[in-house]
């Protein structure tokens, strides 16, 4: 007896033994890991608020901003994990997949319960959004008259199953297989009533949407924060010291200003407003949309137009992400153009030009005119790479890759949890691309009327 007791007392030693190692090494392991192999592996998700690729292929997006700064203060790499919701976030980093998740995670007592949260980086508000042109209720007691749809599995749940103690009549659908911006654009488009969204995911996209309108708060303010395992204790101490330190809050300011603080509604084309232009504005640059357009192949006009969506044809306009000057180019794409002054009017419209026809050299012969053209704008706007992933989705789609007409309706599809996993590319805000061109005829319709 005495034996057998012996060795359940040392099996059980053993046992706890093990436990703690696994204990410590997921704690201060995990950060030590992190520094010998000198890389932070990150899960997040493809969506404008979080991480996406840009048309120059590089990952940009204000999780992708902050984390890379936290990476960059622990001297290591960054690999991030892509998943297409945030239920596959999470799983991610309890498989052991990823060593923090950064996908716009409130905290809710549901997920405080599977992991650790850092500090708050951000508050956001949940908030009813409706089709202003449709329903329109004005408190939660309302929202049982009208159709709400929320994605599955997340804090918007969480909420809503808080209030329906109080509000037994309350109802939602709940959908696994969109995003909220894929929620949002079926409330444009009056597929659906209204959803739940994060104010910061409205914020960004009722610059597309403008039909869009927050109806009321849901609850108060809640924090965004990063997701770490149970026991990284050690990392979690390192993440809220850096977002509490002076770099810390200077990459957090970065990041407000670049993603969120220039967000005007989408401007409808304002006729008039344009025409005084025409008349007052139009005729210092005539000369160089004419000289451009000669030089390039490029329709005057149409030159003119862009310019004018890109900037009012204001030569010093300056944007938060960096883009400048009457064409509104990247710092990037002025010295591949040898443009030295951006701005300077007639460098610019000259490297505007010059990298619209790049773009429509790149474009296959075998698209006709004038859809190459408007092609090489979308890939001016958006990026080649994505405008090649739209292009291979629309085959997969039956539709013709080489037709505008068909290409316009698939490249809304590349923010679409369906399909753009599935991408080379990833996930792009291919609706701007669409409303890009589409006002860059309007504009060109009107001036042709005007000057002819």
């Amino acid at each position: 007896m005495y034996r057998i007791t012996t060795l359940a007392v040392f099996v059980f030693a053993a046992v706890l033994l093990t436990a703690c190692s696994d204990t410590a090494a997921n704690g201060a392991g995990r950060l030590e890991r992190i520094q010998e192999e000198g890389l932070l592996r990150v899960a997040t998700r493809n969506a404008p608020t979080t991480y996406y690729l840009n048309r120059h292929k590089q990952a940009v997006g204000p999780e992708t901003a902050l984390t890379r700064a936290f990476a960059r203060h622990l001297g290591v790499d960054i690999e991030y994990v892509v998943r297409p919701s945030i239920r596959g976030v999470l799983r991610a980093l309890e498989n052991g997949e990823a060593d923090l998740a950064a996908a716009g995670l409130s905290i809710t007592p549901g997920r405080r319960e599977r992991f650790r949260f850092t500090e708050a980086y951000q508050q956001v508000q949940q908030q009813v959004v409706c089709n202003a042109e449709s329903a329109r209720p004005q408190s939660v007691a309302e929202l049982g008259d009208v159709s709400l749809t929320v994605i599955a599995d997340s804090s918007y749940v969480e909420r809503l199953q808080m209030l329906q103690s109080e509000y037994p009549e309350l109802r939602w659908k709940e959908d696994g297989r969109r995003g909220t911006e894929q929620l949002l654009h079926r409330v444009w488009e009056e597929k659906l009533d209204c959803t739940v969204a994060d104010s910061n995911i409205v914020d960004i996209n009722r610059r597309y949407y403008p039909e869009l309108e927050v109806m009321f708060d849901l609850h108060e303010p809640e924090p965004l924060a990063w997701a770490l395992p149970p026991h990284a204790e050690a990392l979690q101490q390192t993440a809220n010291r850096w977002l509490q330190s002076e770099p810390g809050q200077q990459a957090r300011r970065a990041m407000q200003n670049r993603y969120y603080a220039y967000l005007p509604a989408f401007d409808f084309v304002d006729r008039r407003a344009l025409v005084r232009r025409i008349d007052t504005v139009l005729p210092r640059y005539d000369s160089l949309f004419e000289r451009a357009g000669e030089n390039h192949s490029l329709p005057p006009l149409l030159l003119a137009a862009q310019a004018y969506q890109e900037s009012k044809w204001d030569p010093k306009a300056k944007s938060p992400t960096g883009v400048r000057g009457l064409m509104m180019l990247t710092g990037r794409t002025a010295n591949a153009m040898g443009v030295d002054n951006r701005l300077d009017p007639a460098e610019s419209i000259h490297g505007g030009a010059k990298y619209l026809s790049r773009m429509r050299s790149r474009i296959d012969e075998a698209v006709p005119s004038p859809d190459r053209l408007l092609m090489a704008l979308a890939a001016y706007n958006i990026g080649l790479a994505h405008l090649r992933d739209a292009q291979r989705l629309a085959k997969r789609l039956d539709k013709n890759p080489h037709s505008w007409r068909d290409l316009k309706k698939v490249l809304p599809l590349l923010a679409d949890k369906r399909y753009y996993p599935s991408l080379k590319y990833g996930y792009a805000r291919g609706h701007e691309p669409v409303r890009y061109i589409h006002r860059i005829r309007d504009y060109e319709d009107v001036i042709r009327r005007h000057v002819d």
